[in-house]
């Protein structure tokens, strides 16, 4: 799902690798991950439209399409609920902090989180 985030998810097909049944797989990588695969996928969508929307060369749409979302306004929404802001706002922003920093380490302090009170204290 990392390397494949922009394509469609087949919970069954990647439940079938693994061995499980679909239900069984969600239950197991909830377990693992805390969220279920569909909303891993979205945060890991989310993270590389902020990588995007960062480099300013792209629309909001031409971000949303790139990192595999269908819906303009799926991705808003769920975009303002993981980093706070729209897309567009997000994009107008101030980025300078994260001039010169390695991608590893801007991507770790701008990861987005449904669990804000987990990371606190880290690199944000």
């Amino acid at each position: 799902m990392d390397r494949r985030f922009a394509e469609p998810l087949d919970i069954g097909a990647v439940a079938a690798q693994a061995y499980m049944s679909k239900a069984h797989f969600t239950r197991r990588f909830k377990a693992a991950y805390g969220e279920t695969p569909y909303s891993y996928l979205m945060t890991r969508r989310i993270e590389r439209a902020q990588w995007l929307l960062r480099g300013g060369g792209l629309t909001v749409t031409e971000v949303c399409m790139a990192v595999g979302c269908t819906s303009l306004g799926s991705f808003s929404a769920r975009f303002t609920e993981l980093v706070g802001s729209t897309p567009t706002a997000y994009r107008a922003g101030d980025h300078a902090a994260l001039i010169g920093v390695p991608s590893c380490v801007a991507r770790l302090a701008t990861r987005p989180s449904r669990n804000r009170e987990a990371h606190r204290g880290s690199l944000v």
